[in-house]
């Protein structure tokens, strides 16, 4: 059986409020899940944060990115890319302005 290990998602600040103050979330995970999976394991923690991020459909709102390392998700396979233990993932919400 494989050990839990720890994905660490770096919240930026204009979603914060939506993590209970939180800049880092902790997810144990067993073994390599999708970025979907993360989300949904944070939304069904802080749902308005989820609303934020993510459509009705599911898919990223368009001023939301999320990289793996270096890489946009969107240039992967979006919120199908796998994400490993100890691999870390963050979010940036873009801000508009004029």
């Amino acid at each position: 059986m494989t050990e839990p290990a720890d994905v660490l998602v770096r919240v930026p600040s204009l979603l914060r409020p939506f993590t209970g103050g939180r800049e880092e979330l902790l997810l144990a995970v067993e073994g390599a899940v999708s970025v979907a999976a993360l989300l949904d394991t944070i939304g069904a923690q802080f749902p308005v944060f989820d609303r934020r991020v993510r459509d009705e459909t599911g898919a990223l709102r368009r001023y939301v990115n999320i990289y793996l390392g270096h890489d946009d998700v969107r240039r992967l396979r979006g919120t199908d890319t796998e994400v490993q233990p100890g691999q870390e993932l963050m979010i940036i919400q873009s801000v508009a302005g004029g």
